[in-house]
């Protein structure tokens, strides 16, 4: 699974920004799909994330506290692009925006959980 992020930039505090994660590869294969953000001198931090794939959750989202309501996650239903609306953007906002996709084999012997990560997005908003 190959993940690209776009859609980051500079942007004033108050306005508004829509980043992009476009999958391929086995994209057939995610179950999950999410933002990230790493602030500078801080770890990295859940955003957002969407099921996807076969799920009987399909669609089912999931927001850190802090964007409740300012940010929404959503998908094309081809389920392999990724969106992160942004808006009411403060500068505590400012961080590299990851894009994250799971997949989750399950076998005889259990399940196992993969990770796959985007190169990252710039989003700085300006006081």
């Amino acid at each position: 699974v190959q993940l690209v992020e776009s859609g980051g930039g500079l942007v004033r505090a108050g306005g508004s920004l829509t980043l992009s994660c476009a999958a391929s590869g086995r994209v057939i294969d995610i179950n999950v799909m999410g933002w990230f953000r790493q602030a500078r001198g801080q770890q990295r931090e859940l955003v957002a994330t969407i099921t996807t794939g076969d799920s009987t959750n399909y669609g089912t989202t999931n927001y850190a506290d802090f964007v409740k309501g300012r940010f929404t996650i959503s998908r094309d239903n081809a389920g392999n692009t990724v969106y992160l609306r942004m808006n009411s953007l403060t500068p505590e906002d400012t961080a590299v925006y990851y894009c994250n996709a799971v997949v989750i084999v399950t076998t005889i012997e259990g399940s196992r959980e993969f990770n796959y990560w985007g190169q990252g997005t710039q989003v700085t908003v300006s006081s």
